[in-house]
């Protein structure tokens, strides 16, 4: 693993019939946060007479929703999700929407974040008789609803999310209505719009909204449902705020690696904090070189921060391949560090002879940045200074990332000059702390950064 991954993305439309479609294009432009399954719900929502359609397969979601697959999607109402599994098995039981019928009605849900207390939730549920068909920590939040004797269904919900502690942006599609719902500590994004026609539409990165055309309106505030009903072009909308409100804790991450540059997350432009990063980490760590060269694509934003304050040119001395999937060929013994190789290519003659500050946005176990250190070096730089763009990583997540155990983060183990060292590096400099606060401008203590410090907000 060189990245931390993202588990998941998730949309919703009311209003449009077109939702199906509206929602492929939105798990489209969501396709970095999970590339393992994706999953389509669609419904007309009547009540008790309602019918729920849907769609799941392991894949790219280009793959799974042909335009014959989207015609088997009716309803102006749609949700979907797209996953990468930190909790529960890579299989198609675990892909979602997840989708059931009980004495609630139909239900389909989709969950971008992490429960950390679902075992224990999984296991009560269980020794009272309940059979789960899946492994994943969404399933629990259905349980819940189903053995709720409230006497309406936000009252169930308003139990079920009560007992469940973690992370969790959640699309939620019920007989007759549609919710949108985010967590109290606000760790995930969930962003609101309209859709230009008419109609309602939410998403974990704006990004999406840009692809169909929607109007972002705010971010969904922590703690609260927002539940879509009734007129379908201007469907009621009722807020609802379900746990009092608390300090935030909205994944930092998000900024760093996970969203797209081109979104707003929590309301910030994800591109102006990467630079931001990039310019803070040049101040406080200055390299004597020739060159900047983000490791792409995830370290781009950073160096072109890192070059402007610096004033040392930026360069793309690695060429990443867009179309690298699978590869059941992999000639170990033949080709040395195959799997770098077959991802980044070095430009040789922008290399060649240069002093090269490299820019990346982490370093996990530490074998791929190696890698990459002697791939620059081989294409003859003179030099490699390392230089990330955020702190140490040296606690794993609970929130819905997928990270390593402690034991196998290299900065929970080793200082950073056993680290350079590990690496092949000249010099190795992470941002400080202080620094990333500053450049998401995190003046509140708004921002979760438990994966830097070890310091949780939850029971874990």
């Amino acid at each position: 693993m060189k990245q931390l991954r993202e588990k998941c993305g998730v949309v919703g439309v009311w209003g449009n019939t077109e939702a199906a479609n509206l929602a492929y294009l939105g798990l489209y432009a969501l396709q970095h946060r999970g590339q393992e399954s994706a999953g389509i719900a669609s419904s007309d929502v009547r009540g008790e007479g309602q019918v729920i359609y849907a769609r799941r397969a392991m894949g790219l979601v280009a793959d799974i929703f042909t335009p014959k697959a989207l015609g088997k999607l009716p309803g102006r109402v749609a949700i979907g999700h797209t996953r990468y599994s930190t909790s529960g098995d890579s299989g198609i039981s675990n892909a979602q929407p997840l989708i059931v019928e009980c004495n609630k009605g139909k239900l389909a849900i989709a969950h971008n974040g992490n429960l950390t207390n679902a075992g224990a939730i999984r296991t009560r549920l269980e020794a009272q008789g309940s059979i789960f068909q899946t492994t994943c920590d969404t399933e629990v939040i259905l349980h819940l609803i189903a053995q709720s004797r409230a006497a309406s269904f936000d009252q169930a919900l308003a139990e079920a999310l009560g007992q469940v502690e973690g992370a969790y942006s959640l699309a939620l599609l019920t007989p007759d209505s549609l919710y949108a719902i985010r967590d109290p500590w606000g760790f995930r994004p969930l962003a609101l719009g309209t859709l230009a026609e008419g109609g309602a539409f939410f998403a974990s990165e704006t990004c999406a909204f840009d692809l169909i055309g929607a109007r972002f309106e705010h971010d969904l505030e922590p703690g609260t449902w927002l539940r879509i009903s009734g007129d379908s072009v201007s469907p009621e909308r009722n807020v609802h705020r379900f746990a009092a409100a608390r300090q935030r804790r909205q994944c930092v991450f998000e900024h760093v690696y996970f969203a797209r540059p081109d979104s707003l997350v929590f309301e910030r432009s994800v591109q102006q904090s990467r630079e931001e990063l990039g310019r803070i980490l040049a101040r406080e760590a200055p390299a004597p070189a020739d060159i900047v060269v983000p490791v792409p694509d995830s370290g781009v934003a950073a160096a072109l921060g890192y070059s402007a304050e610096s004033g040392l040119p930026c360069r793309f001395g690695l060429i990443r391949s867009h179309y690298v999937g699978r590869t059941f060929i992999e000639p170990s013994q033949q080709i040395r560090d195959f799997g770098v190789k077959l991802k980044l290519n070095p430009v040789r003659r922008l290399l060649q002879g240069k002093r090269v500050v490299l820019v990346d946005d982490s370093i996990v176990r530490g074998t791929t940045s190696r890698k990459i250190v002697n791939m620059i070096r081989e294409a003859g730089a003179t030099e490699v200074h390392v230089r990330i763009s955020c702190p140490p990583t040296v606690s794993p997540c609970y929130y819905g990332v997928d990270t390593p155990s402690k034991k196998e983060l290299i900065a929970a183990n080793l200082s950073v000059d056993a680290i350079r060292e590990a690496i092949g590096a000249d010099s190795l400099a992470y941002l400080s702390l202080s620094g990333l606060d500053q450049a998401v401008e995190n003046r509140d203590d708004s921002f979760c950064t438990a994966c830097y410090t070890g310091h949780y907000p939850t029971p874990v």
